[in-house]
C-alpha cells in the first residue's frame, strides 16, 4: 500500500480510536452527558467558524453562533421547538445585521442554522427517536468516512467534484455507500429486524448526504483559500474537518427518522 495511503486511513481510523471512547461513553451515562459533549463540540465548531472566516468581530459572531447553539440543545426537550427555532431565526438575522460591512457576510450568517441545526439535530434525534439512532448516526458517517477514502484511494476512477475536492472519486462515493448500508443493516437487524430494509436505504441516503457535507466544508475552504477548518487537532485539522459530513447529514437524518416513525409507527 502506498504511503500517503497508508497516512490517510491512518489519520481517520485514528481520529475514530480518539472519538470513539468519548462517543460511546457519554451515549452510555444518558442524555446530560450527551448534551454536555454536544455543547463542547459545538462551541469549538462555533469558534473554528468565526476563525477561519476573515472578519473584523470574530467573538462576537462567535458568541452568537454558541447562544443560538445553546438554545437549540439544551432547552429543546421538554420545551416547545418553536423557542429554539425562533432564537435560530432571531440570531441569524442578528448576525446577517452585524456583518452589513463584511466581505463574508453570507459565510458568516450561514455559520447560525449550520451549527445550530446540525448540532441540535443529533440532540433531537436522540431525544425524540432514540440513543441508538444516535449513535448509529455517527458510526455510519464514521464508515462512510473510512470506506469512502479506502475504495476510493484503491480502485480510483473518474473524479466526483474534481473543482471542489479533487481527490474524491466516483468509487469513493460507493465505497462509502457499501461501508454505510453494512453498518446500518448491523444496527438494523440486532435492533430492529422488522425495519432493516428500511435501515439499509437511509444508511445509503445518509452516506450520500455526508459526502455531500463534505464537498459543501471542502468548497468553503477552497473558497477561504485555507486547507484547514483549525489547527485544534495535530495532524489532522480542525473539528468541523472531522464532523462536517455529520453534522450536514444530522438535520436530514432526523427528518427522515420522523417520517419513517410516523409512516411505519
Amino acid at each position: 500500500m502506498e504511503k500517503s495511503k497508508k497516512s490517510g486511513i491512518g489519520k481517520r481510523i485514528a481520529s475514530t480510536l480518539v472519538l470513539a471512547p468519548l462517543v460511546l461513553g457519554a451515549l452510555y451515562h444518558g442524555w446530560t452527558t450527551t448534551l454536555i459533549l454536544v455543547l463542547l463540540v459545538g462551541t469549538i465548531l462555533a469558534w473554528e467558524w468565526a476563525e477561519m472566516i476573515p472578519n473584523k468581530r470574530n467573538s462576537v459572531y462567535a458568541l452568537s453562533y454558541q447562544m443560538s447553539l445553546f438554545v437549540t440543545t439544551a432547552f429543546i426537550y421538554p420545551w416547545y421547538i418553536g423557542y429554539p427555532l425562533a432564537v435560530i431565526l432571531a440570531v441569524t438575522v442578528f448576525v446577517w445585521w452585524k456583518a452589513k460591512d463584511e466581505k463574508h457576510r453570507r459565510l458568516l450568517t450561514l455559520g447560525v442554522p449550520y451549527i445550530a441545526f446540525g448540532i441540535g439535530s443529533l440532540v433531537w434525534l436522540y431525544t425524540w427517536i432514540s440513543p441508538i439512532a444516535a449513535l448509529w448516526l455517527v458510526v455510519a458517517v464514521w464508515s462512510v468516512d473510512i470506506g469512502g477514502y479506502l475504495i476510493g484511494s484503491t480502485v480510483k476512477g473518474p473524479k466526483l467534484a474534481p473543482q471542489i475536492s479533487p481527490n474524491k472519486t466516483w468509487s469513493g462515493l460507493l465505497g462509502a455507500i457499501v461501508f454505510s448500508c453494512l453498518v446500518s443493516w448491523g444496527f438494523g437487524h440486532y435492533i430492529v429486524p422488522e425495519w432493516v430494509l428500511w435501515a439499509v436505504v437511509t444508511g445509503a441516503i445518509l452516506a450520500v448526504i455526508a459526502q455531500c457535507g463534505d464537498l459543501l466544508e471542502s468548497k468553503i475552504k477552497r473558497y477561504l483559500k485555507i486547507k484547514d477548518s483549525s489547527q485544534l487537532i495535530p495532524g489532522h485539522g480542525g473539528m468541523f474537518d472531522r464532523i462536517d459530513g455529520l453534522i450536514f447529514a444530522a438535520p436530514f437524518v432526523l427528518l427522515w427518522c420522523v417520517l419513517l416513525v410516523y409512516i411505519l409507527g
